[in-house]
């Protein structure tokens, strides 16, 4: 398990960023909030514009560190409310998309009359007149639509470094400078480099400003997982203060406070029933469709919603520390980290545009000093266009997008994954090892065979076996009592009590001696029971744990408990080795037990009898024979071996320590959600390649055909407005592509 995203979580600040439109901004952040005095590691998520910063900081001079550096920064805290963020992110989609509607009033009808002869001609008297308007015009129209470049660009310039604002504003920026020379100057320029590019500066702004616009909205969809799970919940709680019950704000609650929650109602916070009974729809937090039932000692969630019955519970978790609460900021870290894919494109984000911008000039002075007249209007065109066709937005988008899309649809089917690089590992395991207890099986031993002897009939025995098991502590006992509570019979007093440790118990119920347990009690008491070894015997084969029951030393029946697999066991391990996967199950059982539980679900291979501290061996020997190895197990017990493994698959519910123990946690329990998870894993790894791919081939062939690479043969040149179009619709693109992963058949679905 990756232990680069275990940083100290305990002191975490969450910032929104505002102002950052390319890789280079992610890179000029991260570099100014790392050098805050306590940082310790910080992740800065260029989707959904935000920054987590680990350590023992103070998050005001985080967000001042933010602001020096050109943006602006404010902290986030608790759990926001979607509705305001929704309304932020639709007001930001209104704003955009009012400056593209603006900037292509006008760009738009002055092409076209540019292209029809409408214009007068720049050397023309009336063209002295009418030109220094469009020129005026231009400007205000860059102010309104394109002054957040501007002003990126400055700040950016300020510190020494460059960015995507840097391109825009050099290369409308250039042809608004240039065009408005012309008009003085258009007498002693030859007629093609007397031509203006007003109109091409203000609709570069116009396809810029709907493009990001487009992918604002886009990439809203891609929190929405984010969203939904903080709607979970509510905003209001009832408690009872002395007395009285009262509707007060969820931030009020305090710890062991009693809350009553009605029929229809969220459960505002985690805590423990203590009165009433109920079923809850845990679906939204588990994936599980089915009710669970709650009585007295039922642990409840927040953001759960109760279906039948009012109760009373007692609140024992609260604000950050409730589960919903710890979901969402598993999620959040997840879509914050980056896999090792991300990498390659952050390091060449950040030398881009610099990189970029030499280009602009070296074609410049190439087109000066070998094009054909007039040089200096093909040197500008070009320049110009290789500035706005390799706005890197597309490159830094590639990676995140699709971690945030792929995270999200994750926790809505009910798996955490932890972290970026735990997301991209998952569809390369080469072996997956999976516990017994809790994994594969239900991890609650439950009766599954009763059989009687001579007089006695299936509900005597069992009438007998739980009155004598009443006073024990033993597992086994509670199958048995429960199996007995459930088919409703009365127990009976029992007098004389004697536990045997490791054999059993004797008592005494009316006026007989009864004995209950396995052979070595038997013997022990002196009762025989030769003949029904061969049904101790097969009923050991199958996997479960047969115990005598004698009455005055004569055998009455044979109760067996067993630990039954989960229903889609087997299902998940055929999917697992139908996707090449070596399966192992390792277990501290019985090789007999082990050996029919493996068999039921379909399992080749098993190491039994092997100890917790021990599986982390089992691992690192499957690793050094060259396997990738993944761990399944309830993330506690096998703790050591999660942290060993490749990556940590942890079963458990969303209230369980193991959120903490493993790269990815499976809430609900199911373990068809591990190959489902991979699946994922490889769906999001080929969409991130796809991105990557496709950005990285736009910019590759983009800027050379922008250059002019196509003119000499030819005789193409690409026109800046078409290069600005493009530009913005590739990040749409990216945007786009990242969010069928949300679509994306999945393994079991």
């Amino acid at each position: 398990m990756n232990t680069e995203t275990q940083a100290d979580s305990s002191t975490e600040t969450r910032l929104s960023i505002l102002g950052m439109r390319c890789a280079g901004c992610v890179s000029a952040v991260e570099g100014a909030l790392n050098a805050v005095p306590g940082v310790k590691e910080v992740s800065v998520n260029f989707a959904d514009h935000s920054a987590v910063v680990r350590g023992n900081s103070d998050p005001d001079l985080l967000k001042t560190a933010v602001q020096e550096a050109g943006y602006d920064a404010a902290i986030m805290e608790g759990l926001e409310d979607p509705a305001e963020e929704e309304q932020q992110e639709l007001e930001r989609y209104q704003k955009l998309m009012k400056k593209a509607a603006v900037a292509a009033a006008f760009g738009f009808p002055l092409m076209i009359a540019g292209h029809m002869d409408w214009l007068p001609a720049l050397n023309s008297a009336a063209g002295q007149v009418f030109w220094p308007y469009v020129s005026l015009i231009t400007l205000a129209l860059l102010y309104y639509s394109g002054g957040h470049f501007y002003q990126g660009a400055l700040k950016s310039l300020l510190l020494k470094q460059a960015n995507m604002d840097t391109l825009i504003a050099l290369g409308t920026g250039a042809a608004w400078f240039y065009s408005s020379i012309l008009i003085d100057f258009s007498d002693t320029l030859a007629s093609l480099s007397a031509h203006a590019y007003f109109e091409a500066s203000v609709i570069i702004l116009a396809f810029i400003n709907f493009g990001t616009a487009l992918e604002t909205r886009a990439r809203g969809k891609t929190s929405s997982a984010i969203r939904e799970l903080i709607g979970l919940q509510p905003r209001t709680a009832r408690v009872i203060r002395d007395g009285q019950e009262m509707d007060i704000p969820i931030e009020q609650v305090g710890l062991e406070e009693t809350l009553r929650v009605r029929p229809g109602e969220k459960i505002p916070v985690d805590g423990v029933l203590i009165e009433g009974h109920s079923t809850v729809d845990e679906s939204m937090l588990t994936g599980e469709p089915i009710p669970v039932e709650k009585m007295e000692g039922s642990g409840v969630v927040a953001g759960t919603m109760n279906q039948q019955g009012s109760f009373l519970f007692k609140a024992t978790r609260i604000g950050r520390d409730t589960a919903l609460a710890q979901i969402i900021k598993s999620v959040r870290q997840a879509q914050s980290t980056k896999p090792a894919i991300a990498k390659l494109a952050d390091k060449i984000s950040a030398v881009f545009v610099p990189i970029v911008v030499a280009i602009s000039l070296l074609t410049f002075m190439i087109w000066m000093a070998i094009g054909p007249d007039p040089a200096l209007a093909y040197a500008f065109v070009t320049s110009m266009t290789v500035l706005v066709i390799a706005c890197p937005c597309a490159l830094g988008l590639a990676t995140p997008i699709s971690v945030m899309v792929s995270v999200g649809r994750a926790a809505q089917m009910g798996v955490l994954i932890r972290n970026g690089e735990s997301l991209q590992s998952a569809g390369k395991l080469s072996c997956l090892i999976l516990d017994k207890t809790g994994t594969v099986t239900e991890g609650k031993p439950t009766v599954s065979t009763i059989e009687a002897v001579g007089d006695y009939d299936e509900e005597r025995v069992l009438q007998l076996a739980a009155s004598i098991e009443s006073g024990s502590e033993h597992p086994l006992a509670a199958a048995i009592l429960a199996a007995a509570e459930e088919k409703q019979v009365k127990l009976e007093k029992t007098g004389r009590f004697h536990a045997v440790a490791g054999h059993g118990i004797t008592a005494e119920i009316g006026e007989h001696q009864v004995c209950f347990g396995n052979t070595a009690l038997m013997d022990e008491q002196g009762v025989k029971y030769a003949r029904y070894g061969k049904k101790m015997e097969t009923l050991s084969s199958q996997g479960q744990t047969p115990m005598l029951l004698a009455v005055d030393n004569k055998i009455v029946g044979i109760i067996a408990v067993s630990d039954p697999i989960k229903k889609d066991s087997a299902k998940a391990v055929k999917e697992l080795i139908q996707q090449g996967v070596r399966v192992l199950m390792v277990t501290g059982d019985n090789e007999i037990t082990a050996k029919a539980v493996a068999k039921q679900a379909g399992i080749q291979e098993i190491r039994a009898q092997v100890l917790p501290q021990d599986k982390a061996a089992v691992v690192k020997k499957l690793q050094q024979q060259g396997e990738v190895v993944g761990m399944v197990g309830d993330g506690i017990n096998d703790a050591p071996a999660l942290a060993q493994a490749d990556v940590g698959f942890a079963i458990g519910t969303g209230t369980d320590v193991a959120i903490e123990s493993a790269d990815i946690v499976i809430l609900q329990g199911s373990l068809l959600k591990v190959p489902e998870a991979m699946a994922l894993s490889r769906a999001t790894v080929t969409n991130i390649k796809q991105n990557l791919l496709g950005a990285f081939f736009y910019n590759t062939i983009g800027i050379p055909v922008a250059a002019g690479l196509l003119y000499p043969v030819f005789g193409l040149l690409l026109n800046p407005m078409i290069a600005g179009a493009a530009m913005a619709m590739s990040s749409v693109t990216v945007v786009s592509n990242a969010n069928r992963l949300r679509w994306v058949k999945l393994s079991g679905e």
